[in-house]
């Protein structure tokens, strides 16, 4: 290993393909590098900075989105959920895509994809056409997001990974703060008189930056051999996604009507045959969508748990911003501001990672959810004194944002260092996948429990103490993820020592 090129922790044993099914060899890929890593990572990182940055963002716009367009209700609670759930559906798949066609291939068309996306959302002239214009923005985000991370496993070297990633985790705080205030001031002032317009035509300079600079800057990687696409896979896997995540962003809404459960009943036969199929082509020697052998590393498996029970903390935007604005009556400006405490250790912690990594290694996991374990737990406490937030609440904001910003970069490290370049497209869609779905859960469960704890009542103190139990299910949850953590921390080390004794498809990296 020299600082220069990354080769791959062990090597990938090619099994025989099924009969009739010959695979188009490609030269034997040539360790990859970034010849100007400034430039490269900087258009990598508008590709995951654009990706939540428009989640985020349209929430402040549905008000000016209503009036301008005239969109129903129904409309705009799509114009964000078909949005998400169509990004968390085929982040998978995207992921997969990248590891057989080229993930700088990829990411250029999702990039492309998703700037055409985004005109067809500013010129929008009502709202079917923006709904619509929004699934193929989500499509566009879920091709284009996995290569960020995958091609940083692939050709960053390990030494500089702790670093890099720490930069990703910077970026995706500043796009949650982008989106909510930089989001708030383009709906206030209407720039060249565009309303909420110039918050999807925005992406389309940027887009078009990103794109040049991505084909000049970054090197391609992809393996040695090229495959072709699991169809099978692809569509059992995108209807087992969507027959999850769908009830779960639009039941609580709908007041769970009867559909919600028969869609949670079918998700399981067709998870069953998804597995079934997957296997079924790993036996014949071909290449499935996904490699069913990256569940058996107990470090990456427990890291996809961590991952759902991290992302359940997403209902803490929604309920932190109802609580603010409906039950407090504060303005949308307002409960931006409110959650900056919040946001600007997101911003801080990930630039703190590498000098805490350098002294405690991989335990910088259990560090970030102590962090945001103890913040949430005196934000929990402050919120049961006094229905106004105070500062001791917003100490305890910055004390969880702060291990937030260490945990997820640190997450995504640790668990796609178990993997292979080889495989990384693959690992990023499913751990991103995984965090999407813990966010859906997450959303829908304790969102749940927030307006049941509220009821009818609607002082400002019955709305704080709403909020207080919603942070404080998540706070039992975080302590889960403590131990967690240090099981996973462990799981590497065992790992790393079996790993000198012979090569395997999973690679693990001592912490």
């Amino acid at each position: 290993m020299n600082n220069q090129s990354m080769e791959p922790a062990v090597s990938g044993a090619v099994t025989p393909r099924a009969m009739g099914d010959t695979p188009r060899a490609r030269p034997a890929a040539q360790p990859q590098r970034f010849e100007r890593p400034g430039y490269a990572l900087t258009v990598l990182f508008i590709g995951a900075f654009l990706a939540p940055l428009d989640y985020f963002i349209v929430n402040l716009a549905l008000p000016s989105i209503h009036t301008g367009l005239h969109a129903t209700d129904a409309q705009l609670q799509l114009i964000v959920s078909a949005y998400a759930s169509a990004y968390a559906v085929l982040l998978i798949t995207g992921g997969r895509l990248g590891d057989l066609f080229g993930r700088k291939r990829m990411f250029m068309g999702g990039m492309a994809a998703f700037v055409l996306a985004s005109a067809l959302c500013g010129f929008a002239t009502s709202g079917h056409m923006l709904v619509l214009s929004r699934i193929v923005q989500g499509i566009a985000a879920a091709v284009m997001a996995p290569q960020v991370l995958a091609t940083i496993r692939a050709v960053v070297p390990p030494h500089q990974q702790t670093r890099v990633m720490s930069f990703y985790g910077f970026v995706f705080g500043l796009s949650s703060i982008v989106g909510q205030l930089g989001g708030g001031a383009l709906i206030t002032y209407h720039p060249f008189g565009l309303d909420w317009r110039s918050i999807f035509l925005l992406n389309i300079p940027v887009g078009i930056l990103a794109f040049l600079g991505t084909w000049r800057f970054v090197p391609e990687s992809h393996p040695a051999e090229s495959t072709g696409v699991d169809l099978k896979g692809v569509g059992l896997l995108s209807l087992l996604l969507m027959l999850v995540i769908y009830p779960m962003t639009h039941g609580r809404e709908a007041g769970w009507p009867a559909w919600t459960f028969v869609m949670f009943a079918l998700s399981v036969p067709v998870f069953a045959l998804f597995i079934a199929v997957e296997r079924r082509i790993e036996r014949a020697g071909g290449h499935p969508l996904v490699d069913l052998k990256l569940f058996r590393n107990p470090a990456f498996a427990t890291g996809l748990v961590l991952a759902f029970l991290f992302y359940c903390e997403s209902a803490f935007f929604l309920t932190y911003g109802i609580y603010l604005q409906t039950g407090l009556h504060w303005s949308p400006f307002a409960s931006g501001i409110a959650i900056m405490p919040f946001a600007s250790g997101f911003i801080v912690g990930p630039f703190m990672s590498p000098a805490i990594v350098r002294r405690i290694g991989s335990h910088v996991l259990t560090l970030g959810f102590a962090m945001l374990a103890t913040g949430f737990s005196v934000t929990t406490w402050a919120a049961g004194q006094s229905a106004i937030p105070e500062p001791v609440f917003y100490l305890g904001l910055i004390c969880a944002g702060i291990g937030q910003g260490l945990v997820l970069p640190s997450l995504m490290r640790i668990v796609l260092a178990e993997v292979v370049p080889e495989k990384a497209g693959l690992a990023s869609g499913i751990v991103s996948s995984t965090l999407q779905i813990g966010a859906a859960f997450g959303t829908a469960a304790i969102s749940g429990v927030f307006f049941g704890v509220l009821g009818h009542e609607t002082t400002p103190a019955a709305w704080s103490h709403a909020f207080q139990v919603c942070i404080g299910i998540i706070t039992v949850l975080l302590f889960v993820c403590i131990a967690l953590s240090m099981l996973l921390v462990r799981h590497q080390r065992v790992a790393a020592r079996n790993a000198r004794s012979g090569p395997t498809l999973i690679a693990t990296k001592p912490d």
